[in-house]
Parts: C-alpha cells; structure tokens; sequence
C-alpha cells in the first residue's frame, strides 16, 4: 500500500511541473541513469550477437561469478560509506586464500606445505581466516581513526604489508613459493559442490554463502545501531559525534567487518581456484569498488545500500562476461572497465553537486 501511495506521489508532482519543468526531470533522470541504459543495450547486442550470452549456463555463471565477488564488494562498500577506500582488500583476499589452502590440502599430497598436519575441520579454517582477515581490518581502523590517516595510505601501506606476510607464508617449509593445491576433497565440496542444479547446470554452493552474507550485512546495516552509526559518520563525523557516537569505534569496527568479509571472499577462492599462489587476490579490490560505485555507494560519504552493492556485483560481471563473448581483445577490456568506474564516478559526484 506504501508503495502505491508512493507511486501516486511521484505522478501527482511530475504532472504538477510545467513543460520545461518536465523536460529537465527527463534530462536529470537520462543523465543519473546513463550508465544503467547503456548496460541494457550492451546485454542486448550481446545477445543478438552471441545468442549463448543468454543461455542457461551462462547465466549461472554470471550468477556464480558474482557470488565469489559479492562479499569483498560489500565489506570494502563500508569503507566507502566512511568516505574512504580499501586497498588492501585484494592482497588479504590472497593471504586468505592461501591460508585456507595449506590448512585444507589432502594429507596424501606430495608437496603438502605442512606434511604433519591433518585436515583441519572447515569451521575451525573458516574462524582462523576471519581473524586474520579483521586483524588487517582493525589495524586499518585504528589508523584511520586515532591519527587521522586518509584511508588510501594507510591502506596502501597494508596492502604492502599483507603482501609480503603472503609471500613468506608460501615460502614455509621449503615450498618456494609453488602454487598451493592438491586441496582436500571435503573443501571443495564445501565450497564448489552443488545441492541444486537448473537445466542440468550445477548451481555452486557458495552462490547459497552469499546469499546468507547478503542477508546479514543488509541486517546490520538497517537493522542495528552500529549501521546508523556508521551512516551518521559517513554523511558528518562532527555532528555524528556531537550526537553521541563514538567516531573511532565505529570507525575501527566498519574495517574490521570489512576485513572478515575478504577473509571470507579468499576462503571460497581457495576452493574456487584451486591453485592459489602469490597473485592470488590481485586488483580484486578494483573491481568491488567499481561494483559499489555502479550500485550507487557514493564516495561523498553516508550514501548507499546493500542491494545496489550486489546490483553493481552484477551489473560488472554482466558486462565482463558479455565483452569474452564478443571475443573484445583483453587488453582493452582493461580500458572498458577504466571508463566504467570513471563514468560511475562522474555520475556520482554528479548527482551530489546537484542535491548539494
């Protein structure tokens, strides 16, 4: 009922505004929404071209593909809300992973980088991998928040960091470095196996994970305290800290969530991949800032949503998906992904100088 009286509203007031009124009104919303338009006509023309685009194993690999990138893009989504960054989600994505990896490898593996060490129980992984992920985040924070550091260098420096933590790891015990796989079969079940399938295609069971990480983080976003904090923070520290919260912890515990979310992003590329090594993670923080710019989290600060998150996820993937199925050369699919996020940019700021 809401819904319908907000419909009658908004044709209520268009029909109120003159000509020219109504002329700007389509204008405002064809320039806000320019970006969404010429997805359309890019999936379109993709399908034209390639009716395999449309198929239903494509989809469910676009579906799939998502779901991998979805919880990284709504931990680093907090970060953004705060009017900051995150760039060391991709390395600690790779330092999850490859954790996960030695601790979940068969124990027959030849090259098992802890040869004494039995399978570890998944939840007893899942809970260390996390840690290790909020550890990252709750340095982050501090920084940010007790000595008023951008969050782009005291990110950068992380990065740099957790980088080089990950390259000692993979060199233990005389592995050198060598990719980490010969997992154990209970992860991989875990992870990439499929309790559902469409039109024979197996549905992942990480596709349900991020489901669940969707929910949660949409819970404690609207439903808590913590979330209106961290939208007060975002949109004004000073009034937010006039009215009573506390800046710094809820600073500190949004990079926290932050870094337990790419915990568990490099917890289902362990399985997802296979073959984790250094590179593991790289420029993956790229495109979930990308997806949350699309999907409407604005850098200005204390605007954004759950649900545009995972709309942006999708959108990206759609469009990465669609440009290998119109065999566009690699090297400048790099250049499309570029014009993305500067066009999502521009459409943002946009639309913050005209409220403003």
């Amino acid at each position: 009922m809401r819904l319908v009286a907000n419909i009658k509203e908004r044709q209520a007031s268009y029909r109120a505004l003159d000509s020219k009124d109504k002329k700007t009104y389509w204008k405002e919303f064809a320039l806000n929404n320019a970006l969404y338009f010429l997805i359309i006509v890019a999936v379109i023309y993709t399908a034209v071209q390639n009716p395999k685009f449309v198929s239903t194993s494509s989809i469910v690999n676009i579906i799939s593909l998502s779901a991998a990138n979805i919880p990284i893009a709504v931990g680093i989504a907090g970060c953004i809300v705060l009017t900051g960054t995150d760039l060391s989600a991709g390395r600690v994505v790779g330092l999850t992973a490859c954790i996960s990896a030695s601790l979940l490898q068969a124990v027959d593996y030849p090259t098992k980088i802890f040869p004494s060490l039995p399978v570890l129980p998944i939840p007893l992984v899942i809970l260390i991998v996390v840690l290790v992920g909020a550890i990252v985040g709750v340095v982050n924070g501090f920084f940010v928040a007790h000595f008023k550091l951008h969050p782009f260098i005291v990110t950068l420096a992380t990065q740099l960091i957790v980088y080089g933590v990950l390259l000692m790891y993979i060199m233990l015990n005389g592995n050198n470095g060598q990719p980490l796989s010969g997992l154990d079969q209970s992860f991989k079940d875990f992870v990439t196996g499929s309790v559902l399938k469409i039109d024979g295609v197996p549905i992942p069971n990480y596709v349900w994970y991020a489901c669940i990480i969707v929910v949660l983080m949409w819970f404690i976003w609207n439903k808590t305290s913590f979330g209106k904090n961290m939208f007060a923070v975002g949109s004004n520290q000073e009034a937010a800290n006039v009215s009573g919260v506390n800046v710094a912890k809820t600073i500190i515990l949004v990079h926290t969530l932050a870094g337990a979310m790419y915990a568990v992003t490099g917890f289902i590329e362990a399985a997802r991949i296979g073959s984790n090594q250094a590179n593991t993670g790289l420029n993956y923080e790229c495109d979930a800032i990308a997806a949350c710019v699309i999907g409407g989290v604005s850098f200005v600060g204390g605007t954004g949503k759950i649900r545009g998150v995972v709309m942006g996820v999708f959108i990206l993937r759609i469009i990465f998906v669609a440009l290998n199925f119109l065999s566009i050369n690699q090297n400048l699919q790099y250049v499309i992904k570029g014009l993305i996020i500067l066009v999502a940019c521009a459409i943002d700021m946009r639309k913050y100088l005209v409220r403003k």
